[in-house]
């Protein structure tokens, strides 16, 4: 299982059936990343904190999902995650005293805020979202390209965009789900 680059895809968490992990994928703490099946992750992706992701989920090129070996994010099944987001579980806070990144000791740090990130089933984030720490996007949420997701309420099934992910409509949820279950009962798709 050497197909990638920079990783040994056999010390993943887990790693389920039918997965494409593109050739550039960098993950830096592979024990604790966990990818469902029929899941793809393009390549130049950047993943250095824990993940565990749903079933025919996608994570486009570019994207980063970051905070650290305590941080974590967890994706839903039927996820789109478009080119060049970034999902950050965790943060300096920049107006404290320390030091910052990851070359520093914990003990020379400032503090941080760690929290994780949770996308529901249905999400989608267009290119460009920033996912800031303690999000949690519902069920069948959308992002417009460039949306900034800051901790507060989100509704299911609205779509979002934005620096100040302004709500601008809702979607039909019953269509989509009617699929999902429909694709999950044919045979072809059983992994």
């Amino acid at each position: 299982m050497r197909d990638n680059l920079f990783n040994d895809l056999s010390k993943l968490k887990r790693l389920g059936k039918n997965c494409i992990i593109g050739k550039t994928v960098r993950i830096r703490r592979p024990e604790l990343v966990e990818i469902g099946s029929g899941s793809i992750i393009d390549d130049f992706t950047y993943i250095s904190t824990g993940l565990k992701m749903g079933k025919y989920s996608h994570i486009g090129a570019g994207t980063h999902i970051i905070g650290g070996k305590s941080g974590h994010v967890e994706i839903g099944d039927f996820v789109n995650i478009a080119p060049s987001c970034q999902i950050i579980s965790g943060q300096h806070n920049y107006h404290g005293g320390g030091l910052m990144g990851p070359t520093i000791p914990t003990k020379y740090c400032a503090k941080g805020e760690l929290s994780p990130i949770k996308m529901g089933h249905h999400t989608l984030l267009g290119c460009g979202t920033v996912v800031l720490p303690g999000v949690t996007i519902p069920e069948g949420m959308v992002t417009g390209a460039y949306a900034l997701l800051k901790k507060r309420e989100y509704s299911p099934w609205t779509i979002y965009v934005g620096p100040n992910a302004r709500e601008i409509g809702k979607r039909d949820s019953t269509e989509i789900k009617r699929k999902a279950k429909e694709m999950m009962n044919d045979p072809e798709y059983w992994i």
